[in-house]
């Protein structure tokens, strides 16, 4: 009696004609809402799982560096902050001549001059492209107007003429602007009896793109720099890698003393030129700066981490 009652509906509820909710219909109701409401949870919980779920993530392009000299993966950070030196080998990476400029002058001391001479093309040269648009492409890409900065600048305190060159600019080559750059600096340093301080990173020698107005700056240079001696004059030239070509022959091996970065690339000719000419087989290792100094070429090798304190020992030392 007691299940017939709680099944059957109130008589005054179906007399007013409203709509009788029975009781076991409601509980399977109750049953699937409760299902759907579990799955719907899941799903949710699912979706929110997938969303958030932490994603693989690769090392970022940049963070390492291989050597050259050891072949080691290098933390570019490390590197950067031994003066892109490797921590393993002592392998000397490339610097801008931006950052040479902070990595030897005092901080915010650099007064440069001359950057309001620029290169032109005055042979209309062309050999993949012209001459002209490799320049427009080379001062976006380096951020220098020409393979040389050139100023004045303080050293430990100590004024000096200063410059630069850069071989990420067509190789550090010598084209008419960076003769002329370099000669109005040593004209410069000679009225104002500066110290001289040139650092080489040429691999370009004569820029040949300008024919024979590039070729003659070995020239001008050079007679710029005697009479800069003839003055009493004190020019330390710091040769890097590479230091190879016009510049070799000329400006960067005329110092009254020459430094050099270790395992520099020294020369005039590459190797392969010099073996193709004269045919014969050639010394290990020849133009190294290790090399070079052990046979007289170079006056001392200077790590990039010493290199300001050695210019400034060598302008006290001197009396200049």
């Amino acid at each position: 009696m007691a299940t017939v009652e709680s099944q059957s509906s109130s008589p005054a509820d179906a007399k007013n004609g409203n709509p009788v909710a029975h009781p076991a219909n409601m509980a399977v109701s109750a049953v699937v809402g409760s299902a759907v409401a579990e799955g719907t949870a899941e799903t949710v919980s699912a979706d929110s799982a997938a969303n958030h779920s932490p994603k693989k993530r690769g090392v970022p392009e940049g963070l390492w560096l291989k050597c050259p000299g050891c072949s080691a993966s290098v933390y570019r950070k490390e590197v950067e902050g031994r003066l892109n030196v490797c921590p393993k080998c002592e392998y000397h990476f490339y610097v801008s001549a931006t950052d040479r400029v902070a990595q030897v002058l005092d901080d915010g001391t650099f007064e440069m001059m001359n950057d309001q001479l620029r290169p032109t093309d005055p042979l209309q040269f062309a050999d993949r492209r012209p001459y002209s648009q490799r320049l427009v492409a080379e001062q976006k890409r380096t951020g220098l107007t020409d393979a040389v900065l050139t100023g004045t600048g303080m050293i430990r305190a100590r004024r000096v003429a200063f410059a630069v060159t850069d071989s990420a600019f067509i190789m550090g080559s010598m084209g008419s602007v960076v003769g002329e750059r370099l000669a109005r600096l040593i004209e410069h340093a000679t009225k104002h009896n500066l110290p001289l301080i040139i650092i080489s990173g040429s691999g370009g020698g004569a820029r040949m793109h300008e024919g024979i107005l590039s070729l003659m700056q070995m020239a001008k240079v050079s007679a710029a720099l005697a009479r800069y001696h003839s003055a009493g004059g004190l020019y330390i030239s710091v040769l890097t890698n590479p230091t190879m070509g016009g510049v070799a022959a000329s400006f960067a091996s005329l110092g009254d003393l020459v430094f050099a970065e270790p395992k520099a690339l020294i020369g005039f000719a590459g190797p392969r030129t010099i073996k193709a000419t004269i045919g014969i087989e050639l010394p290990e290792g020849f133009q190294t700066s290790e090399f070079l100094l052990e046979h007289g070429y170079i006056d001392r090798i200077v790590t990039r981490q010493n290199l300001k304190s050695e210019i400034a020992r060598a302008i006290d030392y001197c009396g200049k």
